[in-house]
């Protein structure tokens, strides 16, 4: 029984890894890329179609951005108008064209905005929810910890996205912890930085993030 219809606009391993998810939980799944060819071997082994991004976003009644920080709004503008009053789970982050310094990752973005602020604004009819983007795609689908389930901060401007991204987030394993509007990104986004560290300074990929509250 299928939970709706989803589209992942992105071919890398993050969107890949999504699109698996999301055809595990019973969604109708359509993954984009500007070159669909390019994911033919992976269509055939998964069974999910590939398509243009405008023709992905058309699919979905939620839709996934997970393309590379440096083309995101790119990728926006060419999903076209099928964004357009919809649910985005915004996976990006706004990594640079630049060697990380000593372990930490370079962005393109100051401390005083987010990536997703920018791709709200280019495309203020969708509904952009900051999720995945503080996580190694390994974990993103049914993460196990010790510990129980870890958490996903999320961030967004419209209260009804966020509920669906939380329901999505519940039935994909993760506990959600909600930063507020938009401009939570900003704290949400550098989370990819403080995770990477571990792993680019002394190879230690294998951990997430869980907020842990007295009473």
């Amino acid at each position: 029984m299928s939970n709706g219809k989803v589209g992942v606009i992105g071919s890398g391993q993050v969107a890949q890894q999504l699109a698996k998810g999301f055809a595990k939980k019973g969604w109708d799944v359509r993954i984009g890329s500007r070159e669909p060819s390019k994911l033919e071997a992976f269509s055939k082994e998964t069974g999910i179609a590939a398509a243009t991004f405008e023709e992905t976003a058309r699919h979905g009644e939620v839709l996934v951005l997970a393309v590379k920080g440096t083309v995101a709004e790119q990728a926006v503008k060419l999903a076209g108008d099928g964004m357009n009053g919809k649910l985005v789970l915004d996976a990006t982050n706004p990594i640079a064209d630049a060697p990380p310094v000593d372990g930490i990752l370079t962005y393109f973005t100051g401390p005083n905005e987010s990536l997703m602020e920018r791709l709200q604004k280019a495309r203020p009819e969708a509904r952009f929810v900051k999720a995945w983007s503080c996580v190694g795609n390994a974990f993103m689908v049914d993460p196990q910890f010790p510990g129980g389930p870890p958490t996903m901060f999320i961030a967004g401007d419209h209260d009804d996205a966020k509920a669906k991204a939380k329901e999505i987030l519940t039935d994909f394993g993760w506990d959600t912890e909600d930063i507020g509007k938009a401009a939570g990104a900003r704290a949400i986004e550098p989370l990819c930085q403080l995770w990477c560290a571990p792993g680019l300074r002394g190879g230690k990929w294998t951990h997430a993030y869980k907020v842990l509250r007295l009473g």
